[in-house]
């Protein structure tokens, strides 16, 4: 099976509440890297973005370390490769600062790799793609039934002069989930991610009138919850958290989430298995620190 990843990478900077600071790749990276240290050796990860020509090298040489990825879709341009700081306060709760953030990506460059068994769209910077652009990516894959999940993700945050994020609405919102197979969000992003004070179940029964099939919510630590339509009610279920020990890094829990998403529903699709898996998948991730040690995370799934 083939997987289409979209996203923006970032070169992250984490400041954590103890210890020193660390640098790694960030973004998207978290989603390619889950995704190809759990698909099976006949699968394929397809990543699409940018990256800055002089750090184009650098980051095809570490991807290495992953198997089974095509990185013919990384693309190079002359801006700066994005950099964020994640400045943690404890664990779960940070301030995250974005500085250079790349243009969108280019629908040319999404086109040729379109012929796939799923997609994930991860809106990492928030800007990552036009709705012009995913709306031609839906229309070109309709027929074919191609799943899209996609998270909302930094598409609920805007930007402060100091480059800081915050939370606001989406004016659109019911136009970036209409026809993606599922849509993914934390539990600020989908209480922030329309005007009106919808309850979370309410904006949830919204999006599943939108050809959407399953709406999950993460809740980190807590696990996550599963919207769904049946019979013309919204179905509830909820996944409780996995403690595995102390959490030691929870950077890019839900990229991990939502590609080990992808990655069951494709083949089962099977929300509520899809959902259960995720979360299993994420809480391993949390006894992970960085991108790195990414490279066991099928290893631990299989022996868990």
């Amino acid at each position: 099976m083939k997987f289409l990843v979209i996203g923006h990478l970032c070169l992250d900077v984490i400041h954590p509440a103890e210890g020193p600071e660390v640098q790694s790749y960030g973004g998207i990276y978290y989603a390619v890297a889950a995704l190809a240290s759990l698909c099976r050796s006949s699968d394929e990860v397809i990543p699409v973005f940018g990256v800055n020509s002089a750090d184009y090298s650098d980051l095809v040489e570490n991807l290495r370390q992953f198997p089974h990825v095509d990185t013919s879709g990384i693309f190079r341009f002359d801006q700066p490769t994005n950099r964020v700081h994640l400045y943690y306060k404890d664990r779960q709760n940070r301030i995250e600062c974005s500085k250079d953030i790349a243009k969108p990506i280019p629908l040319e460059m999404i086109q040729r790799h379109l012929s796939v068994d799923g997609i994930l769209l991860n809106m990492i910077s928030g800007s990552d793609v036009t709705l012009d652009t995913l709306d031609a990516v839906r229309l070109a894959i309709r027929s074919h039934k191609v799943p899209v999940h996609f998270d909302y993700h930094s598409l609920t945050l805007g930007i402060r002069g100091n480059h800081e994020r915050y939370r606001r609405p989406i004016e659109d919102w019911r136009r970036w989930a209409f026809m993606n197979d599922t849509v993914q969000l934390n539990e600020e992003e989908i209480a922030g991610l329309a005007p009106g004070g919808l309850t979370e179940k309410e904006t949830a029964g919204h999006l599943l009138t939108l050809s959407v099939q399953g709406v999950v919510v993460t809740r980190g630590e807590r696990g996550a919850t599963l919207y769904s339509n049946e019979h013309k009610k919204v179905l509830r279920r909820d996944f409780d958290g996995i403690r595995n020990g102390p959490p030691r890094d929870a950077t890019g829990c839900g990229d991990v989430f939502g590609a080990a998403f992808l990655l069951h529903y494709v083949r089962s699709r099977d929300l509520a298995g899809a959902t259960d898996y995720a979360n299993r998948v994420a809480a391993a991730k949390t006894q992970q620190i960085g991108v790195g040690d990414l490279k066991s995370l099928g290893d631990v799934i299989a022996a868990a």
